[in-house]
Order: structure tokens, then C-alpha cells, then sequence
């Protein structure tokens, strides 16, 4: 039986092998890492890390760096997973690790189209996110701490930071799937479900 990590998955038209073992989600406040590092994580039956989650202690108090660090190498330990999130702090942990990047690289207009309502929706239910830390109304729209304001400050330092990663020589392993729209990503978790059902593969 073939093994998940080598299903010919189709990305817009192409088949292609891809090294699925441990795969990094990375792209801007907004893009969707979290929701579709975790779709990818329950299609490969395989282990999710959100570093968000490691990063933020109680009242929205960034862990210690060597507290962090620390986390992210447990969380890291198997040799398959699934992470998502763009600390570049802890890069020299996750990056030389990882065997595919899934870069969300939408457009601007098309991560505020999701990341207006998302944030709304939080700070209107009051939906915790980690460890009792909630997006409210003030802290979205009526702070420096907004998630609104750090995805606009931060949106072309990302893609131009994943963009000389991508081009440079530091991970010369790593294997890059770049989508420049969410129905590609989408199309990704559909074909690989797809083709599991026409291969006859099963969980692991």
C-alpha cells in the first residue's frame, strides 16, 4: 500500500509527489495557516502543532524565549507533523526539519476579505483562542495590539521575507507549494482526499 507522504496529488493540473512527512504552513496574519494546517494534519492522520498556541501564555503574555523554544522542540520531537505559524525566532528549530512549505500568498485584499470577519466574529463571541485569551472588541479595532493593524504592517515585510527564503540557499532541501488564492489551497485538501479514496488509503 502506498504511503500518504507519496500520494500523486494533483495541484492545478499537475500531479506530483509531494514530501508530506512534516509539513510548515506559513503566510500573513489572516491567510489561514491555523484552519488549513489543521484540514491537512486530519486528512494525514498526522500530529498538528499550532505555534501560536506554544507562543501565548495566559492574559496574552508571550512565553519566555528559552520557555518557547523549549515547547517548540517537544511539540516537534515525532517524525511527522504538521505546523503552522511564521516565528522566525525559532526558524532554526522548525525549518531544517520540515520536508514541504505551504505558502498561503494571497493578496492583501483577499486576507482582509477573511480576516475582517474573522476578527469581528471572535470579538463579538468572545471565542477563547489559547489559554483563556480572547480577541475582544477593543484589542481588535481599538488598540495597537489589533490584529487588523499587524497583518497591514506586517503583509509586505511577509512576503518578502518567504519570498528570499524561497529563492535563497539556506533550506536547500525543503520542497515549496505556493497558493496564490484560497480555492488552490482548497483544491489541494480536495484532491489529496480524492485520491486517498481512489488509492484505497487508509489512516495511518
Amino acid at each position: 500500500m502506498s504511503h500518504p507522504s507519496a500520494l500523486p496529488l494533483r495541484i492545478d493540473g499537475t500531479r506530483q509527489g509531494l514530501p508530506l512527512e512534516r509539513v510548515l504552513a506559513v503566510g500573513t496574519s489572516g491567510s489561514g495557516k491555523t484552519t488549513f494546517a489543521r484540514r491537512l494534519a486530519a486528512e494525514l492522520d498526522q500530529p498538528h502543532v499550532e505555534l501560536d498556541f506554544l507562543y501565548w501564555g495566559p492574559n496574552w503574555q508571550a512565553r519566555p524565549g528559552a520557555e518557547f523554544r523549549a515547547l517548540v522542540s517537544e511539540a516537534l520531537d515525532g517524525s511527522r507533523w504538521i505546523v503552522d505559524g511564521n516565528y522566525g525566532v525559532i526558524r532554526d528549530l522548525v525549518w531544517p526539519r520540515a520536508t514541504l512549505v505551504v505558502w498561503l500568498n494571497y493578496g492583501v485584499g483577499t486576507i482582509f476579505a477573511r480576516l475582517l470577519p474573522r476578527t469581528l466574529r471572535r470579538a463579538l463571541a468572545r471565542e477563547e483562542l489559547w489559554h483563556g485569551n480572547r480577541e475582544g472588541l477593543r484589542r481588535s479595532f481599538f488598540s495597537r495590539e489589533s490584529i487588523l493593524v499587524w497583518a497591514a504592517s506586517t503583509f509586505r515585510r511577509r512576503r518578502l521575507a518567504f519570498s528570499k527564503l524561497r529563492q535563497g540557499g539556506e533550506f536547500p532541501s525543503l520542497v515549496w507549494v505556493e497558493f496564490r488564492a484560497p480555492r488552490q489551497a482548497e483544491r489541494f485538501l480536495r484532491d489529496l482526499a480524492a485520491d486517498r479514496v481512489r488509492y484505497g488509503l487508509e489512516a495511518r
